[in-house]
């Protein structure tokens, strides 16, 4: 889907009130998230803690909420930032985008406004899949390294 398409106007204005909602104490960032699946729609909102690596960006929680319910074929994903420039998913969700749907196309929304959609793809072009974990031990072992030279 591209920026301009009407279907985006909804998930854009979930993701701005999931924004509303998200615990951001300490950065002020708020962040929001509309995942549109196949089976209805999963929102999320960014969760800070003091203990920072203890914090859930809006786009996990939202697909947690999906898997939660058993919705595992997502279709678009709207994510929400204050602006002056549209914040893109981290990596880390970028990642866990990539488990689900490298094809996704991900609206970047400022102001309820759509400015860019990419896709997940486009965001984590080299993505770790389940693929690399199927390969046999010892296609996944990086060959010894060679003595140096006397």
């Amino acid at each position: 889907m591209r920026a301009d398409d009407p279907r985006w106007s909804s998930l854009a204005k979930t993701a701005e009130r999931m924004r509303a909602r998200a615990h951001a104490p300490y950065s002020k960032y708020r962040v929001g998230a509309a995942l549109l699946t196949t089976q209805g729609l999963s929102r999320g909102c960014n969760v800070e803690n003091a203990s920072y690596p203890l914090c859930i960006c809006a786009e996990a929680n939202a697909v947690a909420h999906a898997i939660a319910r058993g919705w595992r074929e997502f279709t678009a994903l709207a994510v929400a930032t204050e602006g002056p420039m549209p914040g893109a998913p981290c990596g880390a969700c970028r990642q866990i985008l990539s488990e689900f749907a490298l094809d996704l196309p991900v609206a970047l929304v400022v102001g309820g406004t759509v400015r860019q959609v990419v896709t997940v793809r486009e965001l984590l072009p080299f993505s770790f899949n389940g693929d690399y974990l199927q390969l046999d031990g010892a296609a996944r072992t990086p060959r010894a390294a060679k003595a140096p030279r006397r």
